[in-house]
C-alpha cells in the first residue's frame, strides 16, 4: 500500500513539474512569436533574418514566429506537446547554430539561454505534457467508455 502511494505522489509531482515547464516555456516562446509577428511584422523579422544571415529569410522569420506564437500557446494549455516541443527545439537548434554559437557559451548573445529552452522543449517532446493538460484529457476521453451506453441485453433463446 505505501509503495502504491509513494508512486502515486511520485507521479503527481512529476505531472506538476511537467506543467511548470510548459507554462514557463510556453510563456518565453509565446511572447517572442508575439514580438516577432506584431511588433517587427513578417518583413522586420524577414530582414533581421536576413541580416544574421539566416537562409530563405522571407519563409524562416515568419515560420519561426509563427511556431513560437502558436508553439508557445500550446504549451501552456498542454496541447500536442510533443509535437510542438519538437518544432520549438527544431527552432532553438537553428537559433543556436546560425546566430548564437559564433558569440560563445554566455548570455546576452551566447548559447546559454537558447541551449536552456533547447533542453526544456525536448524534455516536453520525450515526455509530454503530463497530466495537468488537454493532451492528458483528450487521451482519457479516449480509452474511458461513454458515459452513456446502453446495457447488454441478454439474448431471448
Amino acid at each position: 500500500m505505501t509503495s502504491t502511494r509513494a508512486l502515486s505522489a511520485s507521479a503527481t509531482r512529476a505531472d506538476i513539474g511537467l506543467t511548470i515547464l510548459r507554462g514557463a516555456t510556453g510563456a518565453i516562446f509565446a511572447a517572442h512569436g508575439v514580438q516577432k509577428l506584431f511588433i517587427y511584422g513578417f518583413g522586420g523579422v524577414s530582414g533581421a533574418f536576413a541580416g544574421m544571415g539566416i537562409p530563405l529569410p522571407g519563409i524562416t522569420g515568419p515560420l519561426t514566429g509563427l511556431v513560437e506564437l502558436f508553439g508557445g500557446l500550446a504549451l501552456i494549455v498542454g496541447l500536442l506537446t510533443r509535437f510542438a516541443g519538437f518544432g520549438l527545439a527544431l527552432i532553438m537548434l537553428g537559433a543556436i547554430g546560425f546566430v548564437h554559437l559564433a558569440a560563445g557559451f554566455f548570455a546576452p548573445n551566447g548559447v546559454e539561454f537558447p541551449l536552456s529552452l533547447l533542453a526544456a522543449t525536448s524534455a516536453l517532446a520525450v515526455a509530454g505534457a503530463g497530466r495537468f493538460s488537454v493532451d492528458s484529457l483528450i487521451a482519457r476521453r479516449r480509452t474511458s467508455p461513454p458515459l452513456h451506453q446502453e446495457p447488454a441485453r441478454a439474448r431471448a433463446a
